[in-house]
C-alpha cells in the first residue's frame, strides 16, 4: 500500500501547526482541513515548499451541509506534477463569513470562486470581480444549495421568433417514464429487432446444433 499520503500528512502536521485542523488519507489521496483564516498562507506554502510543490490548482468547489452551523465547505483540489501527487484542502464557512480569495496565489481561482459564489452564495474577500458567472444578472438565490426550491423561479432563454431574451417560469420538461429496472444480467424478455430467431432451438443434426 502506498504510504505517501500518510507521510505527507505527518509532514504537513509538523509544518502547518495549528493551521491544520484535521487530515485524512483514503484511496491513495490526502484530504486536509485548515483554519479558514489560514487558507492563504497554507496554499502559498503548499505551492512553494520543496517537499510539496502543489503548483497546479485543478478546481475550487462548494459543498452544502444545511444542518451544520457552518454549512459550507470550500474545497481546493491541488496537483503536484513534480511529485505526481494530489491534495484536497477544505475550509468551513457560512453564508455571512467570507473566505479569503486565493486569486493572489493561484490566478486560476478567479472563475472558480465566482462559480462558488453564484451557485452557493459563498463569499470571497479580496476577490477582484466577485459577480455571478453562470446564472443571469437578475437571478435570485443560489441553485446548488440543498434548500433551493425546484419551482417558483424564472429562467431566461433567447426566443428566435421574438429575436430577444424572454423570461418564463421554470418548467420540468422530462415526461414521466416507467422503468422496469431489470438487472443487465437478467436480460430482456423481448427479442431485439433483427434478432427474433436468436431464441429458437436449432434442430439436432443441423449446423450449429449440439451433438
Amino acid at each position: 500500500m502506498d504510504d505517501a499520503p500518510n507521510e505527507l500528512a505527518a509532514y504537513l502536521a509538523e509544518r502547518l501547526g495549528p493551521a491544520l485542523v484535521s487530515s485524512r488519507a483514503a484511496l491513495g489521496e490526502l484530504t486536509i482541513e485548515v483554519d479558514r483564516n489560514e487558507i492563504l498562507p497554507t496554499l502559498e506554502f503548499l505551492r512553494d515548499d520543496s517537499q510539496c510543490r502543489f503548483g497546479c490548482l485543478i478546481d475550487i468547489c462548494g459543498v452544502d451541509f444545511p444542518e451544520r452551523e457552518q454549512r459550507f465547505d470550500v474545497v481546493y483540489h491541488l496537483l503536484s506534477p513534480w511529485q505526481n501527487r494530489r491534495l484536497r484542502v477544505r475550509v468551513k464557512t457560512d453564508e455571512a463569513i467570507p473566505v479569503p480569495s486565493a486569486v493572489s496565489i493561484f490566478p486560476a481561482a478567479n472563475w472558480y470562486e465566482r462559480e462558488a459564489y453564484d451557485l452557493y452564495g459563498i463569499l470571497f474577500s479580496g476577490h477582484p470581480d466577485l459577480r455571478r458567472l453562470l446564472t443571469d444578472y437578475g437571478f435570485e438565490g443560489h441553485p446548488l444549495r440543498k434548500d433551493f426550491p425546484l419551482t417558483g423561479f424564472v429562467e431566461l432563454r433567447y426566443d428566435d421568433e421574438l429575436k430577444r431574451v424572454v423570461y418564463e417560469p421554470v418548467k420540468l420538461m422530462q415526461e414521466f417514464r416507467s422503468f422496469d429496472f431489470l438487472s443487465p444480467w437478467e436480460g430482456m424478455n423481448t427479442a431485439v429487432p433483427g434478432d427474433e430467431k436468436a431464441g429458437e432451438a436449432v434442430p439436432r443434426g443441423e449446423k450449429g446444433a449440439k451433438p
